[in-house]
């Protein structure tokens, strides 16, 4: 398997209301989005958008409650205040702030605010690991 995160799909009870959520935040949606599914282009990854109850029936799985999944989402800026201003417009937009930004123990800045379905979005500082010019994390290379 080649490395490379192509699609992150995520449960939701409503595809229309997560949708207006998300292009509040400023997330455009494909034209190839439809009332059942909303694709985003993030830069080369897609987010999309799917009942919750269908992408359980999709994968053969139980359909379980909302909750901590044991994963996050990223959203990474230039400075400090960046997360601070992102942490309100996700406010605004309709999500729960869990975590207000602050100086965390790896050295860097960031808060959590969850999407109206829950979902766990880190909005994060990393003095360690600048952004390119598209807005891409840059990691050091493998050793």
């Amino acid at each position: 398997m080649e490395p490379r995160l192509s699609f992150v799909t995520l449960g939701v009870a409503d595809v229309g209301k997560a949708r207006a959520f998300y292009e509040a935040l400023g997330f455009r949606a494909s034209a190839a989005s439809k009332a059942e599914v909303a694709f985003f282009d993030l830069g080369g990854i897609v987010l999309s958008l799917f009942g919750r109850e269908a992408l359980a029936d999709d994968a053969h799985v139980p359909a379980s409650k909302p909750g901590f999944s044991g994963i996050s989402l990223a959203h990474n800026v230039n400075s400090e205040a960046e997360v601070d201003q992102v942490l309100n417009e996700a406010v605004s937009a309709g999500a729960k702030l869990l975590k207000p930004g602050q100086k965390v123990f790896w050295g860097g800045y960031s808060g959590y605010f969850a999407d109206p379905d829950g979902h766990l979005w880190e909005v994060a500082y990393n003095p360690f690991m600048a952004l390119d010019a598209e807005g891409r994390v840059s990691i050091p290379a493998p050793a």
